[in-house]
């Protein structure tokens, strides 16, 4: 079983980066292959550019920075999506990644009068760090929001399975401590998702969080 994560945040001390450190470890630990991409490390460019423009217009080659992305995903079983969210959705780094590497004639096939999902075989899994509360996000509608945009917008349009949604809340609110265990925990369970086992926390990437920057208790950015 092999899992290819993908993390989008630019600051490598974000909680986000200790969530995903977390459930890699834990995926790991679970017998899992893992394989990190760090988009903002990695310098991604999400921009749409004119080359994107004309392959989606039928009339252009495949950029070699998308090939290398699609065969990554080519050679995974599970995709992890790792971002915090905003403004309801992803950040413009992973959505620009989506936009480009979700590509026509790669995650499916439109052509006139026909249309053919073309990526069946991959599960795909989101986890996300949010501000806001569970009572919040449920009162202003934003978890419908998401299954909406994300879950059958993106992952269910390609034909992939959702194969969990996984939110941390109030980020900017708690603890240090309450968050590290936390992440602890919710790097288990999507773990225990990609592999199909039970899996133990990557409590590596918690015990960092929780020690990080040698007692000062102001919480990462999510």
């Amino acid at each position: 079983m092999t899992a290819l994560v993908v993390v989008s945040h630019s600051d490598p001390d974000s909680l986000t980066h200790h969530l995903a450190g977390s459930l890699s470890d834990a995926i790991r630990a679970a017998g899992g292959t893992v394989e990190t991409a760090d988009l903002a490390a990695e310098n991604f460019d999400p921009r749409f550019t004119g080359a994107d423009l004309n392959l989606f217009r039928g009339h252009g080659t495949t950029p070699a920075d998308v090939i290398a992305e699609q065969r990554r995903i080519d050679i995974a079983d599970h995709l992890v999506l790792v971002f915090p969210m905003y403004w309801w959705s992803m950040p413009a780094l992973l959505k620009g990644w989506i936009d480009r590497v979700f590509v026509n004639g790669w995650a499916y096939d439109a052509t006139p009068g026909t249309f053919v999902k073309k990526l069946a075989r991959l599960t795909v899994h989101l986890v996300v760090v949010a501000g806001d509360d569970a009572e919040s996000f449920e009162r202003h509608g934003v978890h419908e929001a998401f299954r909406t945009q994300i879950e059958r917008g993106i992952v269910e349009y390609t034909g992939a399975t959702v194969g969990s949604t996984t939110i941390l809340y109030e980020s900017d609110s708690k603890s240090r401590d309450v968050l590290a265990s936390e992440i602890a925990g919710l790097g288990a369970t999507v773990a225990s998702h990609v592999t199909g086992r039970p899996a133990a926390g990557g409590r590596s990437a918690a015990r960092a969080l929780a020690s990080s920057t040698k007692g000062d208790q102001r919480v990462p950015s999510c």
